[in-house]
Protein backbone atom coordinates (compact mmCIF):
# COMPACT_ATOMS: atom_id res chain seq x y z
CA UNK A 1 0.00 0.00 0.00
CA UNK A 2 3.08 2.42 1.22
CA UNK A 3 4.51 1.90 -2.69
CA UNK A 4 0.88 2.68 -3.99
CA UNK A 5 1.03 6.19 -2.30
CA UNK A 6 4.31 6.72 -2.90
CA UNK A 7 3.55 6.71 -7.02
CA UNK A 8 0.14 8.83 -6.36
CA UNK A 9 2.01 11.56 -4.78
CA UNK A 10 4.65 11.01 -7.45
CA UNK A 11 2.09 11.65 -10.78
CA UNK A 12 0.72 14.36 -8.44
CA UNK A 13 3.46 16.36 -7.79
CA UNK A 14 4.11 15.93 -11.64
CA UNK A 15 0.63 17.22 -12.23
CA UNK A 16 1.42 20.55 -10.01
CA UNK A 17 4.46 21.21 -11.93
CA UNK A 18 2.24 20.99 -14.95
CA UNK A 19 0.16 23.96 -14.02
CA UNK A 20 -2.74 21.47 -11.66
CA UNK A 21 -4.92 23.70 -10.03
CA UNK A 22 -6.77 22.58 -6.53
CA UNK A 23 -10.17 21.81 -8.55
CA UNK A 24 -8.36 19.44 -11.02
CA UNK A 25 -6.51 17.78 -7.85
CA UNK A 26 -9.49 17.15 -6.04
CA UNK A 27 -11.18 15.54 -9.33
CA UNK A 28 -8.53 13.49 -9.58
CA UNK A 29 -8.42 12.24 -5.93
CA UNK A 30 -11.71 11.68 -5.95
CA UNK A 31 -11.10 9.26 -9.18
CA UNK A 32 -9.43 7.40 -6.70
CA UNK A 33 -11.20 6.78 -4.03
CA UNK A 34 -13.13 3.40 -5.35
CA UNK A 35 -9.87 2.04 -5.80
CA UNK A 36 -8.14 2.72 -2.48
CA UNK A 37 -11.33 2.12 -0.28
CA UNK A 38 -11.62 -1.69 -2.04
CA UNK A 39 -8.00 -2.49 -1.90
CA UNK A 40 -7.81 -1.06 1.86
CA UNK A 41 -10.22 -3.31 2.79
CA UNK A 42 -8.96 -5.78 1.61
CA UNK A 43 -5.53 -5.74 2.70
CA UNK A 44 -6.86 -4.97 6.27
CA UNK A 45 -8.62 -8.00 6.68
CA UNK A 46 -5.98 -9.78 4.93
CA UNK A 47 -3.91 -8.50 7.10
CA UNK A 48 -5.37 -8.74 10.54
CA UNK A 49 -6.21 -12.71 9.53
CA UNK A 50 -2.63 -13.40 8.68
CA UNK A 51 -1.23 -12.06 11.99
CA UNK A 52 -3.96 -13.71 14.34
CA UNK A 53 -3.05 -17.00 12.48
CA UNK A 54 0.47 -16.32 13.26
CA UNK A 55 -0.12 -15.22 16.85
CA UNK A 56 -2.69 -18.06 17.66
CA UNK A 57 -1.65 -21.29 15.71
CA UNK A 58 1.74 -22.72 15.71
CA UNK A 59 3.52 -23.23 11.97
CA UNK A 60 1.79 -26.38 10.71
CA UNK A 61 -0.92 -26.62 13.08
CA UNK A 62 -4.12 -27.24 11.82
CA UNK A 63 -7.27 -26.51 14.06
CA UNK A 64 -11.28 -27.62 12.96
CA UNK A 65 -13.39 -24.60 13.56
CA UNK A 66 -16.49 -26.26 12.22
CA UNK A 67 -16.45 -30.15 13.61
CA UNK A 68 -19.36 -31.13 10.54
CA UNK A 69 -16.76 -29.56 8.39
CA UNK A 70 -13.41 -31.04 9.93
CA UNK A 71 -12.78 -33.68 6.73
CA UNK A 72 -13.57 -30.62 4.24
CA UNK A 73 -12.54 -27.42 5.99
CA UNK A 74 -9.99 -26.47 8.50
CA UNK A 75 -7.47 -23.18 9.35
CA UNK A 76 -3.69 -24.04 9.59
CA UNK A 77 -0.52 -21.96 9.89
CA UNK A 78 0.98 -22.42 6.57
CA UNK A 79 3.71 -20.26 4.83
CA UNK A 80 4.64 -19.99 1.04
CA UNK A 81 6.86 -18.47 -0.83
CA UNK A 82 5.61 -18.40 -4.63
CA UNK A 83 2.55 -16.89 -5.42
CA UNK A 84 -1.89 -17.35 -5.08
CA UNK A 85 -1.86 -21.85 -4.19
CA UNK A 86 1.09 -22.48 -3.37
CA UNK A 87 2.47 -22.39 -7.01
CA UNK A 88 5.97 -21.61 -8.33
CA UNK A 89 7.30 -21.77 -4.90
CA UNK A 90 11.24 -20.20 -4.18
CA UNK A 91 10.51 -17.33 -6.64
CA UNK A 92 9.73 -14.56 -3.98
CA UNK A 93 12.16 -11.82 -4.88
CA UNK A 94 10.37 -12.12 -8.79
CA UNK A 95 7.00 -11.97 -7.59
CA UNK A 96 7.91 -9.38 -5.11
CA UNK A 97 8.92 -7.63 -8.64
CA UNK A 98 5.61 -8.16 -10.32
CA UNK A 99 3.31 -7.30 -7.92
CA UNK A 100 5.16 -3.81 -7.69
CA UNK A 101 4.64 -3.41 -11.68
CA UNK A 102 1.23 -4.53 -10.99
CA UNK A 103 0.20 -2.12 -8.53
CA UNK A 104 1.92 0.34 -10.77
CA UNK A 105 -0.03 -0.62 -13.81
CA UNK A 106 -3.67 -0.40 -12.04
CA UNK A 107 -2.94 2.95 -10.28
CA UNK A 108 -1.48 4.58 -13.53
CA UNK A 109 -4.37 3.07 -15.71
CA UNK A 110 -7.54 3.39 -13.35
CA UNK A 111 -8.75 6.98 -14.03
CA UNK A 112 -9.15 6.31 -17.43
CA UNK A 113 -12.04 3.35 -16.77
CA UNK A 114 -15.40 4.89 -17.05
CA UNK A 115 -17.87 4.96 -14.15
CA UNK A 116 -20.09 2.62 -16.56
CA UNK A 117 -17.67 -0.38 -16.53
CA UNK A 118 -18.24 -1.00 -12.94
CA UNK A 119 -16.55 -4.74 -13.57
CA UNK A 120 -13.71 -3.66 -14.83
CA UNK A 121 -13.02 -1.50 -11.46
CA UNK A 122 -14.24 -3.70 -9.17
CA UNK A 123 -12.09 -6.85 -10.68
CA UNK A 124 -8.65 -4.46 -10.82
CA UNK A 125 -9.52 -2.85 -7.18
CA UNK A 126 -9.94 -6.72 -5.90
CA UNK A 127 -6.36 -7.68 -7.76
CA UNK A 128 -4.75 -4.98 -6.11
CA UNK A 129 -5.70 -5.41 -2.50
CA UNK A 130 -4.83 -9.21 -2.88
CA UNK A 131 -1.26 -7.96 -4.57
CA UNK A 132 -0.47 -5.65 -1.66
CA UNK A 133 -1.50 -8.05 1.02
CA UNK A 134 0.64 -10.64 -0.20
CA UNK A 135 3.41 -8.16 -1.12
CA UNK A 136 3.59 -6.57 2.21
CA UNK A 137 3.80 -10.34 3.97
CA UNK A 138 6.89 -11.02 0.88
CA UNK A 139 8.61 -7.43 2.28
CA UNK A 140 8.22 -7.93 5.98
CA UNK A 141 8.68 -12.02 6.06
CA UNK A 142 10.39 -13.00 2.58
CA UNK A 143 7.28 -15.30 2.85
CA UNK A 144 3.29 -15.51 2.78
CA UNK A 145 0.99 -16.99 5.32
CA UNK A 146 -2.31 -18.83 3.98
CA UNK A 147 -4.45 -20.61 6.41
CA UNK A 148 -7.44 -21.47 4.43
CA UNK A 149 -7.80 -25.23 3.88
CA UNK A 150 -10.27 -26.85 1.71
CA UNK A 151 -10.53 -30.61 0.97
CA UNK A 152 -7.42 -31.11 -1.02
CA UNK A 153 -7.19 -27.48 -2.40
CA UNK A 154 -3.91 -25.73 -2.19
CA UNK A 155 -4.09 -23.91 1.10
CA UNK A 156 -4.56 -20.04 0.35
CA UNK A 157 -5.29 -16.79 2.52
CA UNK A 158 -7.88 -13.62 1.92
CA UNK A 159 -5.77 -11.87 -0.72
CA UNK A 160 -5.27 -15.10 -2.94
CA UNK A 161 -8.91 -15.08 -2.81
CA UNK A 162 -9.81 -11.77 -3.51
CA UNK A 163 -6.91 -12.14 -6.69
CA UNK A 164 -9.17 -14.67 -7.92
CA UNK A 165 -12.61 -13.50 -7.20
CA UNK A 166 -11.05 -10.24 -9.44
CA UNK A 167 -10.27 -12.62 -12.14
CA UNK A 168 -14.23 -13.81 -12.38
CA UNK A 169 -15.13 -10.60 -12.10
CA UNK A 170 -13.25 -9.33 -14.71
CA UNK A 171 -14.36 -12.21 -17.14
CA UNK A 172 -17.58 -11.41 -16.27
CA UNK A 173 -17.22 -7.94 -17.32
CA UNK A 174 -15.89 -9.07 -20.58
CA UNK A 175 -18.78 -11.39 -20.81
CA UNK A 176 -21.24 -8.17 -20.10
CA UNK A 177 -19.70 -6.19 -22.60
CA UNK A 178 -19.59 -8.90 -25.34
CA UNK A 179 -23.25 -8.98 -24.97
CA UNK A 180 -23.72 -5.99 -24.94
CA UNK A 181 -22.01 -5.14 -28.28
CA UNK A 182 -24.04 -8.19 -29.96
CA UNK A 183 -27.47 -6.41 -29.03
CA UNK A 184 -25.85 -3.06 -30.01
CA UNK A 185 -24.91 -5.04 -33.65
CA UNK A 186 -28.37 -6.13 -33.47
CA UNK A 187 -30.06 -3.36 -33.44
CA UNK A 188 -27.74 -2.01 -35.42
CA UNK A 189 -29.16 -4.58 -38.23
CA UNK A 190 -32.86 -4.47 -37.41
CA UNK A 191 -32.57 -0.33 -38.43
CA UNK A 192 -30.50 -1.08 -41.45
CA UNK A 193 -33.28 -3.32 -42.82
CA UNK A 194 -36.30 -1.68 -41.57
CA UNK A 195 -36.54 0.83 -44.73
CA UNK A 196 -36.35 -1.58 -47.36
CA UNK A 197 -39.45 -3.60 -45.79
CA UNK A 198 -41.29 -0.25 -45.66
CA UNK A 199 -40.36 0.25 -49.67
CA UNK A 200 -41.75 -2.91 -50.39
CA UNK A 201 -44.63 -2.20 -48.52
CA UNK A 202 -45.02 0.60 -51.24
CA UNK A 203 -44.88 -1.14 -53.77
Amino acid sequence: MRDSVIILGKKIQVLLNNGLNKNQLKMILIQYIPLFSLTSLIVVIDQVSKAWIRSNILLGQRIIPIDALGPFFGIVNWTNTGVAFGLFQNQGSLFTFLAIIVSIVIIYYFPSIAREDWPLRVALGLQLGGAIGNLIDRILFGEVTDFISIGHFPVFNVADSSISIGIVVLIFGFWMQDRHNKKLLTGNDNEIRLPKESSLDED
